[in-house]
């Protein structure tokens, strides 16, 4: 039975059971909404199936919304499929790039009028239906890139899925969707992967001095290479845009670093690291807000229940903890929290958390 708060009636097809695609069912499922999966892989049509994301399409219902999770080259053929298949459906797809399967799509000739191209911004490191969660999308935008063509109908029916699964969604024409993402997820792969290579040659004794500086940076150098050889060749154009205005701004540093001494050196690579400073605080902050946050390095022991202790005692002084980072480095006895609050709540929050005994860094 639907849950009340549903939007979605379905059945909702899901075809490709991987990681977004298992988790779209899990999340439709938690709302009781009926969904029906297909996957090239019986394997992992039946991991998904067994971990609740759905069952699998036997041809007997007719869905009224069709979510295609496939591989970013296979989107054009997939979405044409199913549009044929399934002549009274919407189909929607969820993959990083969206000018490419377009362009394919209108190409081929196919009736586009009830296709809308979406895209989640959320995604874990690790794929497959194992690491589905069906709460991966709840606080993350979702891009919806509804066309002329599309009826109203059309794009409420994508948006309703978008909102189920807790997403935000958020307008954009295609090409403006691509360019955006090729400066926010695609380069950053690359410039973090790049970075993550230099360490593939260095020392234990090095890599044991590593800090969260390094490991901020190639956070998400562990991505799966087959996946973003798609995406990144389907994006192309976008990425050497960016990649290349990196290169200027590389090859400035590597000439002022050079020759250190030569008058106007230090005075380029300080203006590097401000335009940096510059660009992090547009960085929107909580919810997409542009507040800004001040900052408590908190030291935390390292023994059981010591961070959750340092949590519930924020929330007995009443202080909203706005963000999170944690360092620890291996071997230390003590890790550092460091917690954004209200400015107007940062001098009170020292004081509180000082006087039952908390070590402030700096």
């Amino acid at each position: 039975m639907n849950d009340s708060t549903s939007r979605l009636t379905g059945p909702v097809r899901v075809v490709g059971a991987g990681l977004l695609g298992a988790s779209v069912g899990l999340g439709l499922r938690a709302r009781g909404v009926d969904v029906l999966l297909a996957d090239a892989s019986p394997a992992h049509l039946s991991l998904a199936a067994d971990y609740g994301a759905g069952r699998p399409d036997d041809g007997s219902a007719e869905p009224a919304l069709i979510v295609v999770a496939v591989p970013p080259d296979l989107v054009g053929s997939v979405v044409r499929a199913e549009l044929a298949a399934h002549p009274d459906a919407v189909v929607t797809d969820v993959a990083s790039v969206k000018v490419a399967p377009l362009s394919e799509l209108e190409a081929s000739g196919a009736d586009l009028s009830r296709y809308v191209g979406s895209h989640p911004l959320a995604g874990r490191e690790r794929g497959g239906p194992s690491s589905a969660r069906a709460d991966l999308f709840i606080g993350r935008p979702w891009v919806v890139c509804a066309r002329p063509e599309n009826d109203r109908a059309v794009v409420t029916l994508v948006e309703s899925l978008i909102l189920d699964l807790g997403a935000t969604p958020v307008e954009m024409e295609t090409a403006e969707h691509d360019a955006a993402v090729a400066l926010v997820s695609h380069a950053p792969q690359i410039v973090a992967s790049l970075m993550a290579k230099r360490l593939e040659g260095s020392t234990d004794a090095a890599l044991a001095l590593a800090g969260q500086g390094v490991r901020d940076v190639t956070r998400i150098a562990g991505s799966e290479p087959e996946l973003w050889v798609q995406i990144l060749g389907a994006n192309a154009p976008a990425v050497v845009d960016i990649l290349r205005a990196y290169r200027d701004d590389l090859d400035r540093v590597l000439v002022a670093l050079g020759d250190i001494d030569v008058p106007g050196s230090r005075r380029v690579l300080a203006e590097e690291i401000a335009g940096g400073n510059v660009g992090v605080s547009r960085l929107p902050g909580k919810h997409g807000q542009s507040k800004r946050y001040a900052s408590i390095v908190v030291m935390v022991d390292d023994k059981p229940g010591e961070l959750a202790r340092l949590l519930n005692e924020l929330g007995e002084i009443d202080v909203n903890l706005e963000d999170l980072r944690l360092e620890h480095s291996p071997g230390a006895q003590v890790g550092l929290a460091e917690i954004a609050v209200l400015p107007e709540a940062l001098h009170r929050t020292i004081d509180d958390l000082s006087s039952r005994g908390w070590r402030i860094a700096g």
